[in-house]
């Protein structure tokens, strides 16, 4: 489902500054891996280039037989909005829409306005626990509760792959692990591949794979 080749960053000089090279990754369909790496070790880098939102120096990044390279921006925006669904720490909910409306967001801008979109979205916010605040506001939610929003949105069009970057930075150890927990159960139930970024071994630990990010690349994570 992705594949990364012999992928280079820096950061940019003078000099420029090597975040990695070299770095090779092959993720089946369906399985979830963990990329751990502290701050500044351009973790987020890499969730940028699997989500088509930054380039490589060198190599490249396909996703489900597609090559980010391929494809202009336009193309590329619209690849993202059909096949790829995102959870951040920041839960970036809107505040001025209500839960039922963020969570159908994806479905919005994916141009399904029909009887459908009502129906995937009560079967989210069921399958995340929220089906009693559909019509909530954000600023009457929770952190745990906003995340679960973000999951439930990350989900709703069905994308191939979902990709969570630090899904727990802004929660509190007990609700962390509920939510990595309803994440991990989420991505397998809907059959999409996951790629979680984070610091967190705890978050970390729900993978089928779990990968530390090197300057030489990614290596299986010590226990």
């Amino acid at each position: 489902m992705i594949v990364l080749t012999r992928l280079a960053r820096a950061w940019p000089g003078p000099p420029p500054r090597p975040l990695f090279s070299g770095l090779d990754l092959a993720i089946a369909r369906g399985e979830i891996v963990a990329i751990l790496g502290e701050s500044g070790s351009g973790k987020s880098t890499v969730f940028n280039l699997i989500a088509g939102l930054d380039r490589p120096d060198e190599g490249e990044v396909a996703v489900d037989g597609v090559v980010l390279s391929s494809l202009d921006d336009d193309a590329r925006t619209r690849f993202r909005r059909e096949r790829v669904g995102f959870v951040f720490q920041a839960f970036h909910v809107l505040p001025y829409l209500d839960v039922a409306h963020n969570v159908a967001l994806p479905l919005a801008l994916n141009g399904v306005r029909d009887a459908s979109r009502d129906a995937r979205v009560a079967a989210l916010l069921g399958a995340v626990g929220l089906a009693d605040r559909r019509s909530s506001m954000p600023r009457e939610l929770s952190g745990g509760e906003l995340q679960r929003v973000a999951i439930a949105r990350a989900l709703v069009h069905a994308p191939a792959v979902v990709l969570a970057d630090e899904p727990t930075g802004n929660l509190d150890p007990r609700t962390a692990a509920a939510i990595v927990a309803l994440l991990r159960d989420t991505i397998k139930a809907s059959g999409a591949t996951g790629v979680i970024v984070t610091h967190s071994h705890a978050a970390a630990a729900i993978a089928d794979r779990v990968l530390a990010l090197t300057p030489d690349g990614l290596v299986p994570a010590q226990a």
